[in-house]
């Protein structure tokens, strides 16, 4: 757990950083593939924090999943993680993926809305 404000800022300094890197490496990669955000309760860190990848439409998120990029991006997620010093296992547990597509449909475009929805604790 972060133990002041400052340390949380810096953490979020380096999570920003390191996942920007991650994210450009993989918009070169994969197809479809748009952006990623990441979010964080920082009272429950680092066992909160979740790694969202966003792809343009269901089915280029279906056939990076089935063709296997989803490891790579669960790659680049661990380097990411690994250089800000975050430290979970498996980090699989904390990447999600999701389109455009779906949040346009079951939210309107809202990701803010997406986003708050109830997830399963890591």
């Amino acid at each position: 757990m972060a133990s002041s404000k400052r340390e949380q800022a810096h953490i979020e300094r380096l999570l920003v950083a390191t996942l920007t890197e991650a994210c450009e490496t993989a918009k070169a990669e994969i197809v479809g593939f748009e952006w990623l955000t990441h979010e964080v309760d920082y009272s429950d860190f680092p066992s909160s924090l979740r790694v969202i990848w966003v792809f343009d439409t269901q089915a280029n998120k279906e056939q990076a999943l089935a063709s296997g990029q989803g490891e790579r991006m669960i790659e680049l997620t661990a380097i990411a993680l690994k250089d800000a010093d975050v430290l979970v296992s498996p980090v699989s547990a904390h990447v999600h993926f999701d389109s455009e597509e779906q949040c346009q449909r079951a939210n309107g475009g809202n990701w803010q809305q997406r986003l708050a929805r109830p997830r399963r604790k890591v």
